[in-house]
């Protein structure tokens, strides 16, 4: 399946979400409540098949956080960038992808530590590279610390 295959399957089987074209890959938007289950099918459909998760990673865009999902099929050789929106600033949860793919665990930890947005479901989460007794979380946009950020 190329790139272009790749969109038609999206667009006729993901109707339902935005699809956009980035430069480098598709994008699929799709909301925060169904992401594990999209990203199931897209996992097990032999027609996609990827079974490679090789980033998680978070933004901050203020009032809301975006969660952004790398896979790509080791098979046919395509990638897909996959996001979701977080709007609860003050409780950010959203359901982790670690029973899909292993390599979620430290991102996953990676994320909570430094933006504190929680995964349910996950193994063991915890932070990875600042204290337990760290306050707050040092990628959001509202952190304050005034010993270590330059203004």
């Amino acid at each position: 399946m190329n790139k272009d295959e790749l969109k038609n399957y999206l667009g006729q089987n993901f109707s339902g979400y935005s699809l956009k074209e980035s430069f480098d890959f598709p994008e699929l938007h799709v909301p925060k409540e169904e992401i594990l289950e999209v990203l199931k099918q897209l996992k097990e459909d032999q027609a996609t098949a990827f079974d490679s998760l090789y980033c998680e990673t978070a933004i901050d865009r203020n009032p809301a956080f975006e969660l952004v999902y790398h896979i790509t099929s080791t098979r046919y050789r395509h990638d897909l960038v996959v996001k979701i929106t977080i709007d609860d600033r003050e409780n950010p949860v959203v359901e982790s992808v670690y029973p899909l793919w292993m390599a979620a665990e430290l991102y996953e930890d990676e994320i909570y530590d430094m933006f504190g947005i929680q995964f349910t479901n996950h193994p063991k989460l915890r932070r990875i590279m600042l204290t337990d007794e760290w306050v707050g979380y040092p990628l959001r946009k509202d952190y304050q610390d005034e010993y270590m950020i330059v203004k």
